[in-house]
């Protein structure tokens, strides 16, 4: 079906509840619709080209149009387009993608379980926590430690877990036994004058005190991304997860690392549990293990509870969880055909090279900018503050919607980025070269150099 230009933001607005969007913005600017992507371009309905500096979201990691992911969607459609895991049941095309999958782990891990989201994949593995803790006896241990700023999913607890006071206010969130610690973001929460180490050492020590406060034996799981996403790009402090990885170790507080960004080449290594050296419990997965080809997540689960819920399992029966659409055969097909193409197109091993180089870029173009106050982040993930006085990093009044206007003003000169309030950020698809990062960075300067003189 094509629509027709005219009428497509019409339709839209009559009929599709947009996710993560402004009624009033979309009533007065209608939606961008877009109809076809290549490389790391896509093109909207009036045929307007768009480098895409998001890779969709955080996903299309191998670029749009990969041919051998898309054979493989189709092929795996047409031999077997749907079946499920329930009560034994597999296939043969899930089978190997869990297995391939366990192969790439950065730790040894003991099964997979597959979802459709990051959400999805979140709310298994708090629902995998309790479970454990139940089958050791210990139905006190449950409470789930998160940070502020953090993106862990949208569904009822997971945005609970998700430390963003907008995804709390109207839903009547947070709910459940879920605490939330300091972001690890030396730019705005370190005291005047505090290294990156001692402001890492005082989240250390944060965490001690709130274990003390409401006892180890509550306490269930420490979630944490690599490098924060949605909650404002933050990269972790010198000496951050050294500092607090043997806190929770002590305490018997399992390690949730979420990859979902992170995994599968982002930060220049495989995984960010390698960028940051550290070995989780479990790992949440999704977005990059289709290239966002298919909606697809998985929670690696490691030795130390599989063994549990082995062990148990005759007391247990039934493991009662798990989705229609886990384990698809469609999804397996497509992360089988993208994990080869990471491996074949040297995916990580690129991000290695041209993300210094995106970095190095954004701080010669913006190194004397008065409006920048911090730029941030690791491999193809970076994050631009802007701020009212440099100096003393005052923000721009919120009303003032800084980070919209420069976003708007880049998708006028063809580029896609995000505002996450006035932090723009960056995570371009994996495949992305030196040239088009030159273009990224020249078309995002000029942006923000067309909005700069509104703001006085």
């Amino acid at each position: 079906m094509t629509l027709d230009i005219q009428r497509a933001g019409q339709i839209d607005q009559a009929s599709l509840f947009h996710p993560f969007t402004w009624v009033e913005d979309l009533k007065r600017e209608g939606p961008n619709v877009i109809t076809e992507g290549k490389g790391v371009r896509v093109k909207d309905i009036h045929g307007n080209e768009y480098l895409d500096g998001m890779a969709g979201l955080w996903c299309v990691n191998l670029g749009y149009g990969c041919q051998e992911v898309v054979d493989a969607i189709a092929a795996q459609s047409e031999r077997l387009s749907f079946f499920h895991a329930f009560n034994g049941m597999s296939t043969d095309v899930v089978i190997e993608c869990a297995d391939e999958l366990l192969k790439r782990a950065p730790v040894p891990m003991s099964r997979v379980f597959f979802g459709a989201s990051g959400s999805d994949a979140n709310e298994t593995q708090i629902k995998l926590i309790w479970y454990y803790n139940n089958l050791l006896g210990r139905p006190k241990k449950k409470k789930i430690i998160a940070r502020w700023n953090a993106y862990h999913g949208s569904g009822v607890l997971t945005s609970s877990l998700t430390g963003l006071p907008g995804m709390h206010n109207l839903f009547d969130l947070p709910i459940g036994p879920i605490l939330h610690v300091t972001a690890p973001h030396h730019y705005r929460k370190a005291a005047e004058g505090q290294s990156e180490r001692e402001f890492s050492r005082a989240l250390a020590a944060e965490l001690e005190e709130l274990i003390a406060r409401e006892g180890a034996d509550t306490i269930a799981a420490f979630f944490a991304e690599p490098v924060m996403g949605a909650g404002g790009l933050i990269a972790p402090p010198e000496g951050y997860f050294e500092e607090i990885v043997p806190i929770l170790r002590r305490h018997d507080i399992l390690l949730v690392l979420d990859e979902v960004v992170s995994g599968f080449g982002r930060l220049g290594t495989y995984w960010g549990s390698q960028t940051i050296n550290v070995e989780p419990d479990l790992i949440t997965a999704a977005k990059g293990v289709t290239s966002g080809y298919f909606p697809m997540s998985a929670c690696f689960i490691s030795p130390k509870l599989w063994e549990v819920f082995e062990a148990e399992a005759p007391r247990a029966g039934v493991f009662a969880h798990g989705y229609t659409y886990s384990a698809h055969p469609v999804g397996a097909a497509a992360a089988l055909a993208a994990l080869k193409a990471i491996d074949d197109k040297k995916v990580v091993e690129n991000v290695a090279e041209v993300g210094p180089y995106l970095h190095q870029a954004m701080r010669n173009a913006f190194a004397d900018d008065p409006i920048v106050g911090e730029i941030r982040g690791i491999g193809l993930m970076i994050g631009i503050e802007l701020v009212k006085n440099k100096a003393t990093k005052e923000p721009f009044p919120a009303s003032d919607r800084v980070g919209r206007r420069v976003l708007q003003a880049a998708a006028q000169k063809g580029l896609i980025t995000r505002a996450l309030g006035d932090t723009l950020v960056f995570a371009p698809p994996l495949v992305i070269n030196k040239s088009e990062i030159d273009e990224l960075v020249q078309k995002f300067k000029a942006a923000v150099d067309a909005v700069r003189p509104e703001l006085g």
